[in-house]
């Protein structure tokens, strides 16, 4: 077991956890490190043939699953999901609004039809996480909200409109939470992690070129879904409000945020130069 969860199992003697998106990806490395602590872990993703095997996975790593085929879309689902959970739990200590989708190409290139589809995911499905939560976490007067945004909410990189957008939206969620939340005793934190191996380009929409940019970036990713989980759940463990996966990405957000412009006119430079590289040795 880790640090990161005897610190949170400390902290919350009740260990439960609530983990959207958490039958693959991220959220299932998340749900394992937390069953590693012996947590009782509600599984909510929409696909529930990969729930069943989440679940195994979690009973191998000594957690309890109780898993929900939950659309996060969909505010009452999400919403009843969460009150059931809790009432057979005991309540909610921790609550991770994992799930999201990936939308790629430029501004001309995304259809209304993907702006909504990622929206309602991305950003709407956090907002529903976060209406679900607050209330359970209040009345016990402790828990944690973690919203797992990206990088790309502050990186703005191009030909991700759409996907930018909704992970900055997520970002300024968090930031007008902490500050409502400023005097309770109810923890957010939000991460941005970096590009890292994952799933997430299964259900990517977008262009051959964007798709083949976006699958090198991932090929030659610096860490895995693993390594991205245990920062993440370090960086909440320890009180972090933002949560850099990995570490070092807080250099470019000082960056962006003392020379903006600066930033705004290297970073497509930097992006396409990176690309490049990354064909080269392909």
């Amino acid at each position: 077991m880790s640090r990161s969860i005897e610190t949170l199992s400390r902290r919350f003697p009740g260990k439960r956890a609530i983990v959207t998106g958490a039958a693959s990806g991220l959220g299932l490395e998340i749900c394992k490190l937390l069953a590693s602590g012996g947590w009782r872990i509600g599984l909510f993703d929409i696909q529930e043939q990969a729930l069943e095997q989440a679940a195994r996975l979690i009973r191998e790593q000594g957690g309890t699953p109780i898993t929900a085929r939950v659309d996060v879309t969909n505010p009452q689902n999400l919403s009843q999901a969460t009150r059931e959970f809790a009432a057979q739990a005991g309540g909610v200590d921790l609550f991770v609004n994992n799930a999201g989708v990936a939308v790629g190409g430029t501004f001309l290139e995304t259809p209304v039809e993907d702006w909504s589809w990622v929206v309602g995911i991305n950003l709407m499905g956090v907002v529903h996480g976060c209406a679900a939560a607050l209330p359970l976490l209040k009345q016990a007067n402790q828990g944690v909200i973690i919203n797992v945004a990206s990088a790309a909410g502050f990186v703005s990189s191009p030909a991700m409109s759409a996907y930018n957008a909704t992970k900055a939206a997520v970002i300024s969620l968090s930031e007008t939470l902490f500050g409502e939340l400023l005097d309770s005793p109810i923890q957010v934190s939000v991460a941005m992690p970096a590009f890292f191996k994952t799933n997430l380009l299964d259900r990517l929409r977008a262009p051959k070129s964007e798709m083949e940019s976006a699958t090198l970036l991932m090929k030659y990713a610096e860490f895995t879904a693993e390594q991205a989980a245990e920062m993440i759940l370090a960086g909440a463990a320890k009180g972090d409000f933002y949560i850099f996966v990995p570490p070092k990405l807080k250099t470019l957000w000082r960056f962006k945020r003392f020379l903006p412009l600066k930033y705004l006119k290297s970073f497509p430079r930097m992006r396409d130069k990176r690309i490049a590289a990354l064909r080269a040795k392909n």
